[in-house]
């Protein structure tokens, strides 16, 4: 069973006024083509309003007629608007209502495209900006929080959840603008024409109100496990499809799809539960609508009631109150999808209200020595109970070679990480060239290390592009064939069809895994930073391709400050000094002649190695 499936009962955070009000400052800049939006939906609602209007010129086809006692006294209008375009009495109805309709629906079609299109134009605007903004804030978040977050839920995130903002800010927003305009439009002319019967729709508001309110607060839970059972979805699939080696090779396909189609089904049941409250709700309101409709009727044939409207007038009012229907149907419909944009801003805002990276320290100005200084070091995980690391100090001099070693979860990636200035350190406990690393800015320090860490990094690009990557882009095809050379790649690049401008497939997948961290090693090599840390960046290789990066990690280390972590201890039998590293604590140091003569876990490593 998956254990990490949403809670049925998790807190939803913040309002959705707050979310809302948030989303429009992304909407001041486009403030033109929102007004120009807005004046479209407004031409929209007239026109309902005015194909209502038109309704009480039909009466004056049948002149002489009654309704209810009342004499048809629509016909005098009519013959007014004749008189002021020119019409003789034959061709009235004829010849007015048709032109007038064409008219109208003229004016619809041009509201109707200015309010859509424009609301679109926006809509989409707002959702680029905000993904760019999340994507680029995700890259500022301290390390330690990325690490913590499954990527798969990330990309959720920005593709899933953000289109969910996409649909409440686009055909939602269309929706709740150009019908509500259209709603308050016709009441406006129902009350314009017999106020007093209009109270009906006064009455029921406080009724069709609480039942949006309560919807509402459904819609929101399940749209926000939906979106956080999507995670879970993207999670499982890109676990399964980039892990298929081992999915087919240990017989986990079944296991792999009973773990999909449970999460799968979990959205699914959100998904029901939304669709039963949506259509619970509209058919309730839609109830009270038309209910308020047949006591329009009922009170609106009295005369007595009805007052001094017409016939004509009368016809109008109806079909007026008629046309609110539908517009305040689909007012009710549109709430499961506002709501789901409400709960994917939230997500969103969420992530973007995480704290960045400190980044306040001071610039280097030069290169550093690489002197590193540690002082009963302390590391711990954010939301771990214990060390990883426990109180560690040793001096590292500029030049020198330090090599970590120890059985897994010793600590030897954590320290690394944080002499690569890959995690703050804490106060005081590890200084660069006698300076505390947290006094400096952490752009400017990376910029002097280069970092090859044990999960090779490659990006979907051309080989050129991967190696010259980032600071290092303006790179000239002669440095990168070095730097290729320097790792014992050139070969293996030159001959591919295109050379440097081979394009990789996802994380390097066309190339061995001994390939791929070569390349990985060039794009270090190409940096030429003074100092050098190496995260298991050998593990995959061959002996006869170790032999060979070994004799280009000689050139390379010269005059650099080095940190290589190697589980192979060939690799690190040359380094100037060998820290063995045990539960987050140094328990030996020394060169690999002087540990092996002590007799203790690096002697214990070596012969087991030997043996295997």
């Amino acid at each position: 069973m998956d254990t990490d499936s949403p809670q049925p009962d998790a807190p939803l955070p913040r309002s959705g006024l707050r979310t809302y009000a948030r989303l429009l400052r992304y909407v001041r800049p486009l403030w033109p083509a929102f007004l120009l939006s807005m004046f479209g939906f407004i031409l929209y609602a007239l026109t309902q309003s005015a194909f209502a209007g038109l309704m009480q010129y039909l009466p004056a086809a049948f002149e002489g007629n009654t309704l209810g006692g009342s004499a048809v006294t629509g016909v005098d209008t009519l013959r007014s608007w004749e008189r002021r375009l020119g019409l003789d009495q034959a061709a009235n109805v004829r010849s007015f209502l048709p032109l007038a309709l064409i008219a109208i629906v003229t004016v619809r079609g041009i509201g109707s495209y200015l309010g859509s299109y424009y609301i679109t134009y926006v809509a989409r605007h707002v959702v680029n900006q905000l993904r760019l903004d999340v994507f680029a804030h995700i890259n500022t978040l301290p390390a330690a929080y990325l690490a913590q977050r499954n990527s798969a839920e990330l990309i959720s995130l920005i593709t899933f959840n953000i289109e969910q903002v996409a649909a409440a800010a686009s055909t939602a927003i269309k929706v709740i603008v150009r019908e509500g305009l259209t709603v308050i439009a016709l009441l406006g002319y129902i009350f314009y024409l017999n106020w007093k019967l209009s109270l009906m729709f006064v009455v029921l508001a406080p009724f069709i109100g609480g039942i949006i309110s309560l919807a509402s607060s459904q819609f929101k839970k399940y749209s926000r496990r939906i979106q956080d059972s999507m995670g879970g979805i993207t999670r499982v699939a890109a676990e399964a499809i980039r892990g298929f080696p081992v999915v087919r090779g240990f017989g986990g396909t079944a296991s792999e799809n009973a773990r999909f189609a449970e999460r799968s089904r979990y959205a699914l049941n959100q998904d029901l539960k939304l669709a039963r409250v949506n259509e619970i709700s509209t058919p309730i309101i839609q109830w009270l609508t038309y209910s308020a409709l047949a006591g329009l009727f009922w009170f609106g044939l009295d005369p007595a009631l009805r007052g001094s409207m017409d016939a004509g007038q009368f016809l109008a009012y109806i079909t007026a109150a008629s046309l609110v229907a539908k517009p305040l149907r689909q007012l009710t419909q549109v709430n499961a999808r506002i709501q789901r944009g409400i709960a994917a801003a939230e997500s969103v805002f969420e992530v973007l209200d995480e704290e960045t990276e400190s980044d306040s320290g001071r610039a280097l100005q030069a290169a550093p020595k690489g002197a590193y200084e540690l002082r009963d070091l302390h590391f711990r995980y954010p939301g771990s109970d214990e060390d990883a690391l426990r109180g560690i100090s040793l001096n590292l001099a500029a030049g020198e070679t330090l090599a970590l070693v120890g059985r897994s979860g010793s600590g030897k990636t954590t320290l690394a990480n944080l002499l690569a200035a890959q995690f703050p350190s804490p106060p005081n406990s590890l200084l660069l060239d006698g300076e505390p690393m947290e006094s400096l800015m952490l752009t400017s320090l990376r910029r002097q290390i280069a970092f090859v860490s044990q999960h090779t990094t490659l990006f979907a690009a051309s080989v050129r592009d991967n190696i010259a990557y980032g600071d290092l882009a303006d790179a000239s095809d002669d440095a990168i064939n070095a730097a290729l050379a320097q790792a014992n790649a050139l070969e293996f690049v030159q001959r591919l069809p295109g050379g440097l401008d081979t394009i990789l497939r996802e994380e390097g997948d066309d190339f061995s895994g001994g390939q791929r961290q070569r390349l990985a090693l060039a794009r270090a090599f190409l940096k030429n930073a003074p100092i050098l840390i190496l995260d298991e960046a050998t593990s995959a290789q061959d002996a006869e391709s170790e032999a060979l990066i070994q004799q280009a990690l000689q050139r390379i280390l010269q005059g650099r400050t080095a940190v290589i972590i190697a589980h192979r201890l060939s690799t690190v039998e040359q380094a100037d000094r060998i820290a063995v590293l045990d539960q987050g604590r140094v328990v030996e140091l020394g060169t690999h002649a002087e540990l092996l003569s002590k007799q203790g876990i690096y002697a214990q490593l070596h012969r087991q190695q030997l043996q295997a």
